[in-house]
């Protein structure tokens, strides 16, 4: 039963504590300029100003989106100033999965012609939402799932068998590593 954020437990009153607000990120993948300033401009539009791009990286390890999206295709990582709940992940991904449709319809293409690839960055680990199933994700709300896809220790990056094969690049650690420093940064303001 809960009450104003206490639940009983086997018959004990326990306090539910607020999860800390975490640093949004979003990678779009495109094959044009304007593709990637629509999103841009759609994304600033829902989640506020964007801190800190990562430079344009080749999304060349799979064909995965090339019939829908075209060859040749690149990505770019945003990370938004303001800090956002954990909890609203599966509804900032069911967002941007709107965001694309309406990209594509604003620009009259027949296809997609952008993925937005949502997701939120801690202390500790990088977390990507995700429509896909599968053994490692946490259900989340309205079929969206968490891809915990990589985790920050006093040493590094920790790699996982289930992390993807472009996010083990030192090119892309390197941008999550700068967004973590700048979140950390934040928090230190906050409390």
């Amino acid at each position: 039963m809960l009450f104003e954020g206490s639940y009983f437990i086997l018959g004990k009153m326990t306090e539910a504590k607020s999860f800390r607000a975490v640093k949004l990120i979003c990678g779009i993948i495109f094959s044009q300029e304007i593709f990637l300033k629509k999103a841009k401009e759609n994304l600033c539009a829902f989640f506020g100003s964007v801190d800190f791009e990562s430079p344009l990286f080749d999304f060349d390890l799979t064909n995965y989106y090339e019939k829908e999206m075209g060859k040749e295709l690149k990505r770019k990582f945003l990370s938004f100033e303001s800090l956002v709940s954990p909890e609203r992940l599966s509804a900032i991904k069911l967002e941007t999965n709107a965001l694309e449709e309406k990209i594509k319809k604003e620009l009259n293409a027949s296809l997609r012609v952008v993925n937005l690839d949502p997701g939120y960055l801690t202390s500790s680990a990088l977390v990507m939402a995700t429509a896909k199933d599968f053994s490692h994700r946490i259900p989340l709300q309205c079929g969206i799932y968490a891809h915990l896809e990589l985790l920050f220790t006093k040493t590094g990056i920790k790699i996982l068998d289930w992390t993807y094969p472009d996010f083990r690049k030192e090119e892309y650690q390197k941008f999550f590593r700068e967004v973590r420093k700048r979140y950390l940064e934040q928090l230190k303001k906050i409390n």
